[in-house]
């Protein structure tokens, strides 16, 4: 009997980002919001629109926007990580601060976009989503451009 060949739905690499590649998919851009009470508004990973020297086209591009599951965590709430009873922060601390890179729900969340400042005419906006700080799925502790969904 043959063997079947194992079906990856996500993966990763624990090689060093570069810094430049990591600075384009992770512009410093304000979302323009701010979140209330125990949200966190994540910033997710821009996609290039080529793969080397192909150009991907349009339907492409979409699916892996809207695929997108990384981010880099922006901003947080007030109320975030906290006992919404008491006001107490949670005894295991808060899961992911500003700065920290996070994998996020495909599905749900708040989406929205902002227009980069960059010279390029036909650059993608930049895409944000706020959720609920438990709905954070983990903190990537590797390569944040390595990661590959397969859908």
């Amino acid at each position: 009997m043959s063997e079947v060949k194992k079906i990856v739905a996500f993966e990763s690499t624990n090689d060093m980002p570069d810094l430049q590649e990591l600075a384009w998919a992770f512009p410093d851009i304000h979302p323009g919001m701010a979140p209330l009470g125990g949200r966190v508004i994540v910033q997710l990973r821009r996609i290039k629109k080529k793969t080397g020297r192909i150009v991907l086209v349009e339907e492409t591009k979409e699916n892996e926007k809207w695929n997108n599951m990384i981010g880099r965590v922006v901003s947080v709430g007030p109320l975030a990580y906290k006992n919404r009873d008491t006001m107490t922060a949670w005894p295991e601390g808060a899961w992911a601060e500003v700065g920290d890179f996070v994998r996020v729900p495909k599905w749900g969340g708040d989406r929205w976009e902002i227009k980069s400042r960059s010279d390029e005419e036909n650059e993608d906006p930049v895409l944000f989503m706020t959720l609920n700080d438990h709905e954070l799925i983990a903190k990537v502790t590797s390569n944040p451009l390595s990661f590959k969904a397969y859908v």
